[in-house]
């Protein structure tokens, strides 16, 4: 019966695409959150009014978060294709699509952490530095834990992007479900694995979200 709804659907390949958009997701959401942590608390920090203000530094800071944002991801792809190889060697795969996809949400990233920062009360922070804390602890003890909530929320939305960068990186051969969509589902058109593909990439998202707002209610109840 399966078969003769979904005659074209090679389920070993459907599953091995499905392995490399999950590891597409997992590594390069690692390296998201490596490297947009620090620069949303950065930009947080170097704010106007806030701890460290510093103008200059977060306006250099903030045009290039700006700049990387603009530019549509499927235009990105193509752009850090020499970069990508002379990284990791090659600009297709899953190694070669992890490289834009961290360079294209860690500022997407950067910007939500920012912003869950902002939420955080401003007594909690001066209470904090009143009674003789260093920078590193009211970052830590201070900042973090209380827009835990918050950040908790911004991975699983980032998280959530990456699925549909992941799907986007099959345009250049990137692999996983968005490679196999785009080589059965469009340039043969083979419609049957292109609903597949989709259904796929439907559950991820919201096994995702689902995820991201129990992690979300459970901590906002500490």
């Amino acid at each position: 019966m399966l078969e003769q709804l979904l005659p074209n659907v090679f389920w070993p390949e459907i599953w091995q695409a499905s392995l490399d958009t999950l590891n597409m997701l997992l590594g390069s959401m690692l390296f998201t959150v490596l490297l947009g942590l620090p620069l949303g608390v950065l930009l947080f920090l170097t704010g106007p009014r806030q701890l460290f203000e510093q103008k200059a530094l977060y306006g250099a800071l903030s045009l290039v978060v700006n700049i990387l944002r603009s530019v549509p991801f499927v235009i990105l792809l193509i752009l850090m294709i020499p970069f990508t190889e002379l990284l990791v060697g090659t600009s297709l795969g899953v190694a070669g699509a992890i490289p834009p996809l961290v360079v294209g949400a860690t500022p997407f990233f950067a910007r939500l952490v920012e912003t869950a920062l902002r939420e955080v009360e401003r007594g909690i922070i001066e209470a904090t530095q009143a009674m003789g804390a260093t920078t590193w602890q009211i970052i830590t003890r201070a900042l973090l834990p209380e827009a835990l909530p918050g950040l908790l929320a911004a991975t699983t939305v980032t998280a959530i992007t990456l699925v549909s960068y992941t799907a986007m990186s099959g345009l250049i051969g990137g692999g996983g479900l968005g490679d196999l969509a785009v080589r059965y589902g469009y340039q043969r058109y083979q419609p049957d694995v292109m609903a597949v593909t989709v259904i796929l990439l439907l559950i991820l998202v919201q096994v995702l979200q689902m995820v991201g707002d129990r992690l979300v209610i459970h901590f906002s109840r500490k």
